[in-house]
């Protein structure tokens, strides 16, 4: 197939867009190299997908309308799987111009150019934060998801909102996956795992929030991808899924999983709940593994000894 795949030097984009070229798809790629985090590892991530013949990269930002549906134009994409998006639940806090810039006028970007350049097919990335101050423990897509409590989650919870008019409007096949907790190598460096093993190696105390007591359904980069792949290749009208481990894990422990493999301990400065955050997340699989034939396969165990070997490689330690 020939397809776009939006936030390509992302973290989730980039291990796709590896597992998708390999089965032998061209991939365009798309990314605006955002400075939310260090660009370098971005451009590291991206170095390895421009040595496959069949991936190119343009670098633009998906709001800005005229460049993007340019490329809709000049590719004739089979499907578009949108990924770019500003990510991160504390940080929507602290600049929500942004959040409603890219997840917002950024996604419809992408449906009008879906809808005028005759792309049947769309899966998008929405989060497990969608489920807001939700009780409810798993959380189902039957739940609603009416009271978000970030940002982050609003703008989320807006592009299902959007994806379900363009589908019933005018056909627009739209698949959206509600990711829980992802980790893996070429992981963002400011998530839990990154900021919990660099204060580790640094001998840095850690901020425990809600005084440890969180729990989390840790989920490996590669199953999402997996979940991602058979979203590709079963569409639907216009459907959610979680993609999760479908188990939590108690914050502590991942802590000292990672303090196993680093072969180092720290202290731990136990903090209160931060805004817009929630004490545990849980996410019910069935519908997907009834519907995607989604299967979660590595343990948070196995995902922590991977993600913790390529941190001492890449970063040196």
């Amino acid at each position: 197939m020939n397809l776009l795949v939006t936030g390509s030097a992302g973290f989730i984009g980039f291990h796709l867009c590896k597992k998708l070229l390999l089965e032998g798809h061209k991939i365009v790629g798309v990314d605006n190299y955002s400075d939310y985090y260090e660009v370098s590892l971005k451009k590291a991530r991206n170095a390895i997908l421009t040595k496959n013949e069949n991936f190119s990269e343009v670098i633009i930002d998906i709001n800005d309308y005229e460049k993007l549906d340019k490329i809709f134009k000049e590719n004739k994409f089979d499907k578009v799987i949108n990924l770019a998006a500003i990510a991160g639940v504390r940080h929507s806090l602290e600049d929500p111009f942004i959040y409603e810039k890219i997840n917002g006028m950024g996604f419809l970007n992408i449906l009008e150019c879906c809808r005028h350049n005759n792309v049947k097919d769309l899966v998008y990335a929405s989060s497990s934060s969608v489920y807001g101050g939700n009780d409810k423990v798993p959380a189902s897509e039957e739940d609603t998801v009416d009271s978000p409590i970030s940002l982050y989650a609003a703008t989320k919870k807006y592009n299902e909102l959007l994806a379900h008019t363009y589908s019933h409007l005018f056909g627009l096949n739209c698949t959206g996956l509600r990711f829980f907790t992802v980790y893996g190598p070429y992981g963002r460096p400011d998530m839990a795992l990154f900021l919990f093993a660099k204060a580790i190696v640094a001998k840095e105390p850690i901020n425990v929030f809600n005084n440890g007591k969180m729990e989390r359904d840790f989920t490996y980069v590669d199953d999402i991808v997996n979940g991602i792949t058979l979203a590709i290749k079963n569409p639907f009208k216009n459907e959610v899924f979680n993609l999760g481990r479908g188990e939590t894990v108690q914050l502590t422990h991942f802590i000292e999983l990672i303090e196993k493999e680093l072969g180092k301990q720290t202290t731990r400065n136990m903090m209160p709940m931060q805004p817009g955050d929630v004490s545990k997340s849980l996410a019910d699989v069935s519908k997907a593994k009834k519907m995607l034939g989604y299967e979660p396969k590595v343990s948070v165990e196995e995902g922590i000894r991977n993600s913790i070997k390529w941190y001492k490689e890449y970063y040196h330690v």
